[in-house]
């Protein structure tokens, strides 16, 4: 397939907002593969700050991130995303280059807690006003169930209401696959 599957399209957007030494957001840590991929990015002397609000998704991460050896560049808080500008140290406002989330639930975890929509909204709002210019935001929507459909809803009203002058905003989706497939928005801050 030569079109980008959503997973490899976010992360093809990461790779070109995400230089070496950078500091970026994974705002919905679940097992610790995108801060696996964003510490790889960012390396030895970049730093991923990781937010998840389940502590057996976190202890999971970290053990999966120590047999990477990568743990020395990431610090994961057992918070909510919408906790980001109060959880970031200030003096990195105006130098976080990207951040993504995957919203839904955790993959084999218990699909009653999932993300929320004002959570999400709350935490993008935040990000954008400390990302620098041209920092990218990902957000892949998992909408197959009841909560993610609300959800899809609420966050996509908001992106769409982003000022032009503030970000762009792309929605990267395939739009003839059954099943509610997941799909992208990017937003480039400006």
């Amino acid at each position: 397939m030569k079109l980008h599957k959503i997973l490899e399209f976010a992360h093809s957007l990461l790779e070109k907002a995400i230089s070496p030494n950078d500091t970026v957001v994974d705002a919905t840590v679940g097992n610790g593969y995108d801060t696996e991929f964003l510490a790889k990015l960012v390396g030895q002397n970049g730093h991923v700050y990781g937010f998840d609000i389940q502590e057996k998704a976190l202890n999971h991460a970290k053990n999966y991130l120590d047999k990477k050896n990568l743990l020395t560049n990431i610090t994961l808080f057992n918070k909510g995303h919408e906790t980001i500008k109060e959880t970031i140290p200030p003096h990195l406002f105006g130098n976080i280059s990207a951040a993504i989330f995957n919203l839904g639930y955790l993959p084999g975890g218990d699909k009653q807690i999932v993300t929320q929509s004002s959570t999400t909204i709350s935490a993008i709002k935040q990000l954008l006003e400390i990302m620098r210019p041209e920092a990218i935001l990902v957000v892949v929507i998992y909408h197959g169930h009841p909560e993610g459909a609300i959800e899809r809803d609420e966050v996509l009203n908001f992106v769409k209401s982003i000022d032009q002058k503030e970000a762009h905003v792309l929605k990267y989706e395939f739009i003839n696959q059954k099943n509610n497939p997941p799909f992208i928005i990017a937003i480039e801050k400006r």
